[in-house]
């Protein structure tokens, strides 16, 4: 019998070649060998928290493996982002992140410790949601095209609501006011429903508030929804038209919702995360589930959600830039 004799040193080099050759295929092959983590950066309940509880559903007969919903509320996201950045790179910790933990949170803070494009590896958007641009009754616009004049007009002298400083209807007032040339005064509170409330009472004039929130006040006639803030129409208020093509061309404020792995997982489990996203989430009960919260269900391939992430950030990075915006808490 032919026997190979391999000096100890050798046979340690050769050992570690061989594993650096062959661990990402095997990586894939048994993956998932242990219970995924599914790491939300929010408390329980609300939007993020639904999309991850529905991916855990759906994807976990098909892995064979259980996967946990894991709430890491704090930092505006930050914690759960950087919990999963630094964790191995075998794609048994995962990210649902939203614009905040990915993309305005990231931007807001000039001294953040992990990169939201480096640091992560795209697996596939998950959903989307525009806001609602809603007026208070009492204010004479019925369009976007007459806001405007009025905001031309009154320069300053129109308040607008936000859940809060460097939040999404914050940066959305400040993309408008850049793009529309307006100036508007900014009014922060401390969540939707006070930021709602304000509104209701006549305190404020305008805000842009999510679906959820406004989509019932404006069918009792308590606001008035002048437009959506994507790029498309909405499914859910399809006969209100976007800020876009409403004339204010390029205004897009969307809030988006993904999963990420740490950046280096292995590419053969990124694509198997992603087929069966595609596959075992993106279906009709999913898609009625998330309208419930004011999601619209969207997926992509890794490489269409690695762009948008970027192109995303280096947005939103340069209106918080222009217009001076620090996070607050």
């Amino acid at each position: 019998m032919l026997q190979l004799a391999f000096p100890a040193k050798g046979a340690g080099q050769m050992a570690c070649a061989l594993s650096f050759f062959v661990s990402p295929v095997l990586f894939a092959q048994s993956y998932p060998s242990k219970p995924i983590r599914l790491i939300v950066p929010n408390t329980p309940g609300g939007g993020t928290d639904t999309v991850a509880r529905a991916i855990a559903d759906k994807l976990a007969p098909a892995l064979g493996q259980q996967i946990i919903v894991d709430n890491r509320g704090g930092a505006g996201g930050a914690i759960a982002a950087e919990m999963v950045a630094r964790s191995p790179k075998d794609g048994h910790t995962l990210l649902l992140g939203s614009a905040a933990s990915l993309i305005t949170g990231p931007a807001l803070i000039a001294n953040r410790r992990y990169d939201p494009v480096r640091d992560f590896a795209p697996v596939s958007l998950a959903g989307t949601t525009a806001y609602m641009f809603v007026v208070h009754p009492s204010l004479p616009a019925a369009s976007v095209q007459e806001f405007l004049q009025l905001a031309r007009a009154g320069a300053g002298r129109i308040t607008y609501a936000s859940t809060g400083q460097g939040s999404p209807s914050h940066l959305g007032g400040e993309l408008f006011q850049a793009l529309a040339k307006v100036k508007m005064t900014h009014v922060p509170f401390k969540g939707g429903a006070p930021a709602m409330l304000s509104l209701l009472q006549g305190e404020s004039f305008t805000m842009f508030a999510n679906f959820l929130t406004a989509l019932p006040q404006a069918r009792e006639k308590r606001v008035r929804a002048l437009g959506v803030t994507g790029l498309k129409r909405s499914s859910l208020a399809p006969d209100l038209p976007t800020i876009d093509e409403s004339g204010l061309r390029g205004f897009e404020v969307d809030q988006t919702y993904s999963v990420v792995a740490a950046a280096g997982t292995p590419p053969e489990i990124i694509n198997r995360l992603n087929r069966e996203i595609a596959q075992r989430y993106a279906v009709a009960d999913v898609r009625q589930r998330l309208a419930h919260e004011g999601i619209e269900l969207r997926t992509s391939t890794p490489a269409e959600l690695g762009r948008l992430n970027a192109e995303q950030f280096e947005k939103w990075l340069k209106v918080i830039q222009q217009a001076g915006i620090q996070r607050t808490d």
